[in-house]
């Protein structure tokens, strides 16, 4: 179910602290954060992200086209290697 368009975006505060701290001090680094459940603001163009997937951070380049959808699409959770009925195949 989606969220009421009254409560606005949620963002977790320390990703908003982090941002601003970014931008008011101009540095070009990675942002490391753990909120994989944060919506991209417009205020996140043009930063970059380290999203963790439960292994490491995964640098996200933020642009206009991500604004309104979550980190954690960006930042896959698992490593598909394929299916074992095609590697079977391919072995022939």
């Amino acid at each position: 179910m989606a969220r009421s368009v009254w409560k606005g975006p949620f963002v977790d505060s320390y990703v908003l602290k982090k941002a601003e701290q970014s931008r008011e001090g101009g540095r070009k680094e990675v942002i490391k954060i753990w909120s994989r459940r944060s919506t991209i603001l417009p205020q996140f163009v043009g930063l970059t992200f380290g999203v963790y997937n439960g292994h490491k951070h995964i640098p996200v380049l933020v642009s206009e086209d991500m604004i309104g959808q979550k980190f954690g699409e960006y930042a896959p959770t698992r490593t598909y290697y394929g299916h074992a009925a095609d590697k079977k195949a391919k072995r022939k």
